[in-house]
């Protein structure tokens, strides 16, 4: 019988050694999508603009293969414990990887209506804050295939310096509207987008929590994350 145990146990450990390879390649797809949505933003790259858009079918679909598998996995394997917070943590982080990639294809669309050369100083802090969620989005998934809480925690420790980045970008816009009214439009477009990037902030530490409950079976305790000082809604 030890053998028939054994057997089961590679087993497992191959189904969910195959669902952090999803949920790692669904996270690359997103931080990828975030990073070239802004590059598209910052360049005026239309044909950038449209891949993104078009690629945010991939990462629905890898969003439905890991729940499949992994709904496949706690139903033939009756994992416990860690084994099974690991792998409803999978299907959790999917859905908010999902939402992620959903992000970044509404900035991409915001594309075509700024102008070829966009004359907006405060556009210049949009590529910083994207940088900042994209290494969170980067690290935090890195943490949950190494089941490593710490670095788990330090990610959301980073969300900070997002919700910064979005309060100051706000403050510029604000006051650039006001000296022209012609900087309306454009300016309201951008703080959609940094609004975007923000939330994607969020999402990050929404992950690194769910991350550090499945290495540890603990629940981190209130970083007073998520929440914005000015400008904001409410994160849920």
């Amino acid at each position: 019988m030890p053998q028939s145990s054994d057997h089961i146990v590679k087993a497992f450990d191959e189904d969910i050694g195959e669902l952090r390879a999803l949920v790692s390649e669904m996270g690359g797809l997103a931080e990828r999508a975030i990073g070239d949505a802004l590059h598209a933003l910052t360049k005026h790259d239309l044909e950038t603009a449209t891949r993104v858009v078009e690629g945010d079918a991939r990462i629905d679909e890898l969003e439905i293969e890991i729940e499949r598998r992994a709904v496949q996995l706690i139903a033939l394997r009756a994992p416990m414990a860690d084994d099974l917070r690991e792998a409803v943590a999978a299907m959790k982080i999917a859905n908010v990887v999902e939402r992620i990639g959903d992000y970044a294809k509404n900035i991409a669309k915001r594309v075509p209506v700024f102008e070829d050369h966009v004359d907006i100083e405060p556009l210049s802090i949009l590529p910083a804050m994207a940088n900042i969620v994209a290494e969170m989005i980067h690290d935090v998934l890195d943490a949950f295939a190494a089941r490593d809480a710490e670095k788990a925690a330090a990610v959301i420790d980073r969300d900070r310096a997002v919700d910064d980045f979005y309060n100051s970008l706000f403050r510029a816009l604000l006051t650039f509207m006001m000296e022209n009214s012609h900087n309306i439009t454009q300016s309201t477009h951008l703080l959609f987008i940094a609004k975007n990037l923000e939330r994607v902030g969020d999402h990050a530490t929404n992950i690194a929590e769910m991350v550090y409950f499945a290495a540890t079976g603990e629940y981190l305790e209130d970083r007073g994350h998520g929440s914005d000082d000015v400008g904001g809604e409410e994160s849920r």
